[in-house]
């Protein structure tokens, strides 16, 4: 089960590139579709977003930690990366925890609480 998260944002496009980003999109999806049929990753989810605060959609890739580090070593992952920082604002990428790793996140938390005193 997947307890690790790749979360990649975007912002808008840039104007004047949309063909291109249509294109990059689908391709993305497509690209992390064959990672998923492959055994690469476990799963993702696209999200496209209503215009609100410089978010306008995300990618979340599922897998364990060693899945998601090959992942982003992997030369197709980069080259796709790279291509899509010509063609939409605000490209943000960050690794996160999910599932069982939410869990073992917490339990570090706590741990890390009880050294601390506490104030009322």
């Amino acid at each position: 089960m997947a307890d690790r998260v790749v979360f990649i944002s975007w912002g808008q496009v840039v104007r004047g590139r949309e063909e291109r980003a249509m294109e990059n999109f689908n391709e993305t999806v497509g690209l992390y579709g064959q990672m998923q049929q492959d055994g690469r990753i476990e799963s993702f989810d696209v999200v496209l977003l209503n215009p609100s605060s410089g978010i306008d959609g995300y990618l979340a890739l599922h897998g364990s930690a060693e899945q998601l580090n090959a992942l982003k070593d992997s030369e197709d992952f980069q080259r796709q990366l790279a291509a899509a920082t010509l063609i939409v604002d605000d490209l943000k990428m960050v690794d996160g925890f999910t599932g069982n790793g939410v869990a073992q996140q917490m339990g570090i938390y706590q741990d890390a609480i009880s050294k601390v005193p506490q104030s009322a």
